[in-house]
């Protein structure tokens, strides 16, 4: 009876203790930027979407280690589940390059078990970031999510191209609303009918808005689109 017992314990304590769905690694020396990937440790064979996140301006360097301090790698270690391959490169200095996005993109989907769904997201310099690569590869993005960013004007038909929500705090000091206001008419006005959203939020400073990474409503967002 105590060796049936002490083999039930044991095999509850087990269960209790299983490694997670998920595990999160550095790849380096594969693409121009190095970057964090969540990817599956088991069921495998399920195809899963690309969630690509862009770090702003504080992240940047050389340590991979500054890209978990906000956004979507911190609300994955607080206890966020997103099921999805989730990429988070490091830009050394300066903006981010849409081409170098792509190659990380591309190089997770030849090596990996994902689907044809890539949603992208970004904050700050990041919120730039994610329209940029949207405006030059509006065919390669499911859905996309700016915030306390901006975007070229120019790219403005192409990003009508691409579900978007664009968010941005009223008591931004550092990127100034009008940012996001302005690409966003700009998009309304090639195409009057464009599936983007603006929100901007009351009392939202640069740093307060880091919240939505933690929130449901943005991942809801972002993947009900296939």
């Amino acid at each position: 009876m105590k060796k049936i017992l002490i083999s039930t314990v044991i095999l509850f304590l087990f269960s209790s203790f299983q490694a997670p769905d998920f595990e999160i690694v550095a790849v380096t020396g594969k693409t121009a930027y190095p970057f964090w990937l969540q990817k599956p440790t088991a069921n495998l064979d399920e195809k899963l979407p690309i969630l690509v996140f862009l770090h702003g301006r504080s992240l940047s360097g050389t340590d991979l280690n500054r890209v978990k301090r906000y956004g979507v790698l911190k609300a994955v270690e607080k206890g966020k589940k997103i099921n999805a391959y989730i990429i988070a490169p490091q830009v050394a200095s300066g903006a981010w390059n849409p081409d170098k996005v792509l190659e990380l993109i591309e190089y997770v989907q030849q090596n990996y078990n994902t689907d044809h769904r890539v949603y992208v997201c970004g904050m700050s310099l990041g919120g730039y970031g994610t329209l940029h690569f949207a405006g030059k590869y509006p065919n390669k993005v499911t859905a996309a999510v700016a915030i306390c960013g901006g975007g070229n004007v120019a790219d403005a038909c192409n990003l009508a191209k691409v579900p978007l929500w664009i968010q941005h705090g009223n008591k931004d000091f550092i990127v100034p609303m009008s940012e996001s206001q302005k690409v966003y008419q700009a998009i309304k006005k090639c195409q009057p009918n464009a599936d983007a959203t603006l929100t901007i939020i009351p009392g939202g400073n640069h740093g307060s808005v880091e919240r939505l990474f933690h929130e449901n409503a943005m991942y809801d967002w972002l993947f009900k689109y296939q």
